[in-house]
């Protein structure tokens, strides 16, 4: 969202040789800090007063702007960017309405967020550990995760690759996709990331890997973000945080989470490369992320990616943005910044893509989401002795052993006379006669 995220910033007191003074008193000790005679008072990581500047490539039509410098990339691969970016709307029309339905207990949305999601994860390598917050299920689409596993998640079914339906849905996770479980506790995969990238460092087959850390701006203001970032430039591993910057945690607006410059101007106070990007831009994300890991592979180092851009559908389905926002602003940005029409007006202008293109690309979008979807809420939940498993490695603890025998012993007290009980049983595979048996 580009838009002025301090207050106007104080006139630092310069003497006006104050550079004169630098060369001529020298450093602190220790320090590479210059000696100054003239208090000077600083409020802008840019030198001046002026805000960082965000990195864009198409303008709002789709149209280079002057200057710009665009990735070498051919029709075959602009076509898989905007055909991913195209799916997450289709995927959220059919979960919101399939969570309003009570088919799913909860779901979040990407709308507006397309471009931030699709054109990093086109940036990074498959083998790059990622370690999402909310709205990254476009990473693992991009790494052929499926449809099916994206529903059998959501609906938490025996088919469930992420959890074995003990997750809320889209708390994705897939080991073969390095694709970190989701975690509902805002910014805690920031310091994991840290971790994981002090990991990949100290695996030799592992040097040409990176960890990638999605946040929001909201999850900035945790101290986990500060501890992460603190571990990343103390003990330098290649990790890229991308801040998506969508202008709200849930319904707090960046101009009441922050008072500074962004989430941008935090980097350099960790002596982190950063830099701000358009992310309504998919080729302007593509190339500041793809330079933020070849940044964080050369030097060993972590690298602060802030995208800019504008959440457009509620926080999620516990939420109602209109409650706190006014709805022709939605529609304004929709209408006027829109990542998915920049990006097509930009092939249209290529030769690459065309209204029937577009038709037959909606439509066949549709029908694959309805297809998974047909077959996700037919099938049942996992067995229910799975509540048990995965916890602990090694030999299972008596604790576990005691609840495990405690609900089997319930379910043959209640399992087939209390109708709550009976009718809920009916609805896991085996009907939970595995434990009810023994």
């Amino acid at each position: 969202m580009f838009r002025r995220a301090s207050r106007s910033l104080r006139t630092p007191f310069l003497h006006p040789r104050a550079s004169f003074a630098t060369r001529a008193l020298g450093r602190l000790p220790n320090s590479q800090s210059p000696i100054v005679s003239q208090p000077h008072f600083f409020n802008s990581v840019t030198g001046s007063n002026e805000q960082i500047p965000a990195f864009r490539l198409l303008d709002g039509t789709g149209v280079p702007i002057e200057g710009a410098d665009l990735p070498e990339i051919d029709e075959a691969f602009a076509r898989k960017l905007y055909e991913n970016m195209q799916l997450l709307p289709n995927l959220d029309n059919i979960l919101y309405n399939v969570q309003r339905q009570g088919k799913i207990s909860f779901y979040m949305t990407a709308y507006g967020e397309e471009a931030t999601i699709v054109g990093s994860a086109a940036a990074l390598e498959d083998n790059d550990e990622v370690l999402g917050q909310y709205r990254e299920m476009g990473v693992l689409l991009w790494r052929g995760f499926g449809l099916d596993n994206v529903m059998a998640q959501c609906f938490g079914n025996h088919e469930d690759t992420s959890g074995k339906g003990r997750q809320m849905p889209v708390h994705f996770g897939s080991p073969k996709h390095h694709f970190h479980t989701i975690s509902s506790p805002l910014a805690t995969q920031i310091p994991q990331a840290a971790g994981v990238a002090y990991a990949l460092r100290r695996t030799p087959d592992r040097s040409n890997s990176v960890a990638a850390c999605f946040f929001g701006e909201g999850a900035a203001s945790e101290g986990d973000f500060h501890a992460g970032l603190l571990l990343a430039s103390t003990i330098p591993s290649p990790v890229v945080f991308i801040a998506r910057n969508n202008g709200f945690a849930i319904s707090t607006p960046s101009s009441e989470q922050y008072y500074g410059d962004g989430i941008a101007s935090r980097g350099p106070g960790y002596g982190i490369d950063t830099i701000r990007v358009d992310g309504n831009d998919v080729l302007a994300v593509l190339t500041a992320v793809r330079e933020a890991r070849a940044r964080s592979l050369d030097q060993g180092r972590a690298v602060l990616v802030e995208c800019m851009s504008y959440r457009v559908g509620h926080h999620s389905t516990s939420d109602d943005s209109f409650a706190y926002r006014a709805r022709s602003e939605v529609d304004d940005r929709k209408r006027i910044d829109n990542p998915l029409v920049r990006f097509r007006l930009y092939m249209e202008s290529r030769g690459w893509w065309n209204a029937e293109a577009e038709e037959e690309l909606k439509s066949r979008l549709k029908a694959d989401v309805l297809k998974a979807f047909k077959h996700a809420e037919t099938q049942s939940r996992c067995e229910l002795s799975e509540l048990f498993t995965d916890i602990y490695g090694g030999e299972e603890p008596w604790n576990i052993k005691e609840q495990r025998e405690d609900l089997a012993r319930l379910l043959k007290k209640y399992g087939e006379d209390w109708e709550p009980w009976r009718v809920e049983l009916q609805k896991f595979k085996n009907k939970g006669q595995e434990l009810s048996t023994k």
